[in-house]
């Protein structure tokens, strides 16, 4: 899964655990709120004034990194990272 501005909150949360520590470190209290099952990440740099393309690199990076150490998103599989 890419990280899209259009990618739900908790999805990305979800799909990529260590992504976590970067809503904590933008000031994202996303973790564990009911908004974040319908906020995209697009939705949360609006609301709480975060330049939306620093956010999603910052993103992209944490799970560029899981990759290169072999973690996987929830409930895919291998081949699944490569399309």
């Amino acid at each position: 899964m890419l990280i899209h501005r259009t990618s739900v909150v908790e999805d990305v949360m979800r799909d990529w655990p260590a992504t976590i520590r970067t809503f904590l470190d933008f000031k994202l209290a996303c973790v564990g709120c009911p908004i974040a099952t319908f906020h995209t990440v697009a939705d949360s740099c609006h609301e709480h004034g975060i330049e939306e393309a620093t956010f999603l690199a910052a993103l992209r990076a944490v799970v560029v990194r899981a990759v290169d150490q072999g973690s996987l998103p929830s409930g895919a599989c291998s081949a699944s990272t490569t399309s």
